[in-house]
């Protein structure tokens, strides 16, 4: 039986609890992010829930900032991983963007790089450490 992943914006807040326990527990717990750094500009975000056969997997979110817009916290449970729920999360955030949205970037952590070149975004300067973990910043061509 093949998994059905799907993500879905979300304001709810049911859903934003959701949300938020998946990022503590990817972020906080697992890889040790202080809490006061993962929890910010939460009010002017746009959130997003992923879904495996139903069940809370993954989430993600967008913001306006004053240079563009920005991808950000895009977690996935440990027991879903490989299971594509990051590629529906970057696709579904991407189709949510304003249709006047030019500048588009992240600071992506090295491991998740590669998934975000399949969607065209590109490393732009040097790896840099944000919360002990490495990044580049990435945007989108």
């Amino acid at each position: 039986m093949p998994v059905t992943v799907k993500a879905n914006k979300v304001s709810d807040p049911a859903d934003l609890e959701k949300v938020f326990a998946i990022r503590r527990e990817v972020f906080v717990d697992e890889q040790n992010c202080p809490p006061e750094l993962e929890w910010e500009f939460e009010d002017e975000s746009t959130h997003f829930l992923a879904t495996v056969g139903g069940e809370p997997a993954g989430a993600s979110r967008w913001r306006k900032t004053d240079k563009g817009y920005k991808l950000e916290r895009f977690a996935v449970l440990q027991k879903f991983r490989g299971m594509g729920v990051g590629q529906v999360l970057v696709k579904t955030v991407l189709n949510d963007l304003p249709a006047d949205a030019t500048y588009i970037y992240m600071h992506a952590q090295i491991q998740a790089v590669s998934l975000y070149e399949k969607f065209g975004f590109e490393k732009i300067g040097p790896e840099f450490e944000e919360a002990g973990i490495r990044h580049f910043k990435m945007v989108r061509g």
